[in-house]
């Protein structure tokens, strides 16, 4: 009988896993001997911090990679079918979303071996829950255009698709934020929503939704940490101008850190 594929999610800021983790999603990482791992280095460190009890080193951990060669998923599900349970875990947040462990899922399925995705943190999610927008209609983008013009022109169009109404997330490299964060205040119309959510888990969490026009109006040097960004154009939002949230307070608590996209 075929092992379980499990969705062992990871955390998404430098915070004890007890934190953020449940504990019975730890408990299954605890107990696994073979992971399929985006990195095997931040994998290895994860279940250090989880507190796995055998020797890590003794461990199976292979490598998949952020693009995983398809001519090799089969053998690395193998061990699955001969019975032995596996988890996928992403360098953070929830395998499968915005992450390489979705074309494993696809093949273990079409295999016959059951996938049980695990409970945990995901940045994606969690923005959609604290940003006051439309959360009934909402779409990610993944990484929007480095050139200008491209950028700026994938702006008016997920401003346009946000009037359906529908939520358009989107993340970014750490060290472009306050760039990405100008060129929707200067972009989108003034009464159209941005959410920016930065270190979202982490000590320095801080997620904020004003109008465009209000962006304009302070300071945009956002911190080099883990991001996502959200709009909604006014024809379809809700919530009450300035909504703000986390941690933050009226000093202006600096937001995130630096470190691999948090999903």
């Amino acid at each position: 009988m075929a092992g379980t594929l499990f969705m062992l999610p990871n955390r998404i800021a430098e915070r004890s896993v007890e934190e953020t983790i449940p504990q019975g999603v730890l408990q299954k990482a605890r107990s696994a001997r073979y992971f399929l791992a985006e990195n095997a280095k931040s994998a290895r460190h994860y279940l250090k911090q989880a507190g796995h009890p055998g020797p890590i080193s003794e461990l199976t951990i292979v490598e998949i990679g952020h693009e995983p060669d398809p001519g090799l998923i089969d053998s690395w599900l193998q061990p699955v079918l001969a019975g032995e349970d596996a988890c996928i875990v992403s360098e953070s947040g929830c395998p499968g979303i915005a992450d390489p462990g979705a074309t494993l899922v696809a093949r273990a399925k079409a295999l016959g071996i059951r996938v049980v995705p695990l409970t945990g943190p995901c940045s994606i999610m969690l923005t959609l829950m604290a940003s006051g927008l439309n959360g009934q209609r909402f779409r990610f983008l993944g990484y929007l255009p480095i050139a200008e013009n491209e950028r700026v022109r994938a702006i008016a169009d997920l401003e346009r698709q946000s009037r359906t109404p529908e939520t358009q997330l989107f993340i970014e490299t750490p060290y472009r934020n306050s760039t990405m964060l100008k060129a929707l205040a200067q972009t989108l119309a003034a009464d159209t929503l941005v959410t920016v959510a930065t270190d979202i888990t982490g000590d320095n969490e801080a997620i904020e939704t004003h109008a465009a026009g209000e962006w304009l109006k302070r300071s945009m040097d956002l911190p080099k940490l883990p991001t996502v960004f959200a709009v909604l154009a006014r024809a379809g939002a809700r919530p009450q101008e300035g909504i703000k949230t986390g941690k933050a307070d009226s000093s202006r608590r600096r937001m995130g850190r630096e470190g691999p996209r948090r999903r």
